[in-house]
């Protein structure tokens, strides 16, 4: 097996074990649903119920190695706690009630290898996902998954919450990036 899956299942036996829902994000969910390319982390959303941060935050780190000294503070602070799982970086953000909620509940399961399986995004969650970082590595990754995943996805379902998020953010660009993406794989698409 692949040591970043490697890594991805350690954490995954961990959170499961500890009764912590979680999906995977970021480079290995594009790997699936759009173009594969090298990943140095992995990216995990974990939901915990409001007031019960600090006490995954320190299970987590009795268990994996933080990356920083201050790991506890500014994963309380900014809601992502950076760890190493295997010599990998993780990022474990935690998700809140809603969006993140329905994206944990939407995970499909991904096939490692050895009857082992962990949790990755729907390839509609990693759109938004992505859209809403904006890099310019996030868009060719949306472009990727658009081309790769064609009819298959609920582009509604993705429009729906890209506009609850311009709203929420007060911000219009990213719903309009994701349409020009979505012009530009229909383009490809039909070629």
């Amino acid at each position: 097996m692949n040591p970043l899956f490697e890594a991805a299942w350690e954490l995954h036996r961990f959170l499961t074990d500890e009764g912590i829902p979680y999906v995977i994000t970021g480079g290995i969910a594009v790997g699936v649903w759009g173009e594969p390319r090298f990943t140095r982390d992995l990216d995990v959303t974990v939901l915990v119920p409001l007031g019960e941060e600090e006490r995954v935050i320190e299970k987590v780190l009795s268990r994996f190695p933080p990356r920083m000294t201050d790991a506890k503070e500014f994963a309380l602070k900014h809601r992502v706690l950076l760890v190493k799982v295997r010599g990998w970086e993780v990022d474990i953000s935690f998700g809140l009630p809603g969006y993140e909620e329905g994206a944990i509940r939407r995970a499909v399961p991904y096939d490692l290898g050895e009857g082992k399986a962990i949790k990755i995004c729907s390839a509609e969650d990693l759109i938004i996902h992505k859209a809403i970082s904006g890099r310019p590595r996030d868009w060719e990754d949306i472009e990727g998954v658009l081309i790769r995943q064609g009819e298959k996805l609920d582009i509604k379902y993705v429009e729906e919450w890209l506009e609850k998020f311009c709203q929420a953010l007060g911000r219009r660009d990213f719903l309009e990036a994701f349409r020009e993406a979505l012009r530009k794989a229909k383009a490809i698409e039909e070629g």
